[in-house]
């Protein structure tokens, strides 16, 4: 009897799949990139501060931009206290500890930062930072 040494065929790599979840990522760290981009305003002018940490985000911060004629901004849209609670409740119901920055213009009253600490807070959120930034150094 006579045995043929069939070597069987070597497989072949598929290259479209691998190239379809390339540009996957690739759009996803885009369209998060403009995201985060996003929620910064940069008609905000926030108060300088001497003291104080680094701006570094936390991971799945929400930025309350509040704009110098007291309206909201959250996400890309302005809303009102009522929506900001319901908001924040929800997603307060869902992440404990959930971190909150601030963006407070530095024209914008006091009364109107107090509410939105009190709103916050009334949603369950207690883990509320400020953003300040450092003033420009004396020539």
């Amino acid at each position: 009897m006579k045995f043929s040494s069939r070597q069987p065929e070597p497989a072949s790599m598929q290259l479209a799949p691998m190239i379809d979840i390339v540009f996957l990522l690739l759009i996803f760290f885009i369209v998060t990139w403009q995201y985060t981009r996003s929620e910064t305003e940069l008609s905000v002018s926030v108060p300088t501060a001497e003291e104080g940490a680094q701006k570094n985000r936390v991971r799945g911060e929400i930025i309350i931009n509040v704009l110098s004629d007291g309206s909201l901004k959250v996400e890309g849209s302005v809303v009102n206290l009522a929506q900001l609670r319901e908001k924040l409740s929800l997603v307060a119901k869902q992440f404990k500890n959930q971190p909150v920055r601030i963006r407070g213009d530095g024209g914008v009253s006091y009364q109107r930062i107090v509410e939105v600490i009190d709103t916050c807070q009334k949603s369950g959120i207690w883990n509320i930072s400020f953003a300040t930034q450092r003033p420009e150094p004396k020539k």
